[in-house]
């Protein structure tokens, strides 16, 4: 059943936080895959793979698939933001440093809060929730300062592409909700975008001059099966029904979660150091979180 309630539940928050750690580990396991297979079409590959899954889904579940309920135009539209926004993802970091592009990434959520606020009935953006998406997005900056140095020419253009990446992603996010997909099965909302980019991704990777598969280990596999079952099947299907049940203002926040995910898991996993900025943007992030979710 829908909630709704212009707030978060207890259900709905634990998971949001599996789902964020879940694509903060899903980083170090594109890390580990790119060993192997090139990004864009590893990026491919398991929209593929996964879109197999969510049809197989749909058929043990009996839900439509090629129901006529004026989603089509909608469910494409939705398929090219996706495909597009990988796209720049991948090809904006290699002009620029992960860290960075984590930054300007995690401006999706700001575009998903005014999209919210201008097309989305009963999602108007307040003051209290504008402080706590400000608050969530000083821990990503606090997490990775680092890297906030003067660009060079070349990170202008990898930093363009990461902040075109976010608006894309946010703005797919409001019209799943603002539009007649809001409406329709989970499944069938991510089968669009999963049967799109299966199509364009692999086709971006020859424009883009990708070496393509490199290697296949076991290891490699293992990343990319844990992309394809877990992340782009298991978690997206699961995202894209909080998106249905839930204030997407609401939602979006959470995703602040996800690089600091991120860096836990290479912590834990590629032994990379701990810092007190590590720790800082957890608070921030989780006051901002409280903040944008306060009644």
């Amino acid at each position: 059943m829908k909630n709704t309630s212009q707030s978060m539940d207890l259900k709905g928050i634990l998971i949001l936080i599996v789902l964020c750690a879940s694509w903060g580990l899903n980083q170090v396991a594109i890390k580990v895959a790119i060993d192997g297979i090139s990004p864009v079409l590893q990026a491919g590959f398991r929209s593929l793979g996964s879109g197999a899954l969510v049809l197989a889904w749909m058929k043990l579940k009996k839900i439509p698939v090629l129901e006529r309920d004026g989603t089509l135009w909608y469910g494409l539209f939705i398929g090219l933001l996706f495909s597009a926004e990988f796209v720049l993802i991948y090809w904006g970091l290699e002009y620029t440093s992960a860290s960075r592009s984590a930054i300007f990434l995690n401006t999706s959520p700001f575009v998903v809060a005014l999209g919210a606020h201008l097309f989305v009935s009963n999602e108007k953006l307040r003051r209290i929730q504008a402080a706590g998406l400000c608050l969530a997005f000083a821990g990503i900056v606090t997490v990775f300062n680092d890297s906030l140095s003067l660009p060079t020419p070349q990170m202008l253009v990898g930093d363009t592409m990461l902040l075109g990446a976010a608006v894309l992603w946010g703005s797919a996010t409001v019209t799943i909700k603002a539009g007649p997909l809001a409406r329709t099965s989970p499944a069938k909302t991510l089968l669009y975008q999963l049967a799109v980019s299966a199509a364009v991704l692999p086709a971006a990777s020859l424009v883009l001059g990708e070496p393509g598969i490199l290697k296949l280990t076991p290891l490699v596999g293992a990343s990319l099966a844990y992309q394809i079952v877990w992340v782009a099947f298991i978690t997206y299907l699961a995202w894209f029904w909080l998106i249905s049940n839930y204030p997407v203002s609401k939602i979006a926040p959470f995703t602040f979660l996800s690089p600091l995910f991120g860096v836990i898991s290479g912590v834990l996993l590629l032994g990379e150091p701990a810092t007190l900025y590590l720790v800082a943007a957890l608070v921030l992030v989780g006051t901002g979180i409280y903040l944008v979710n306060k009644k």
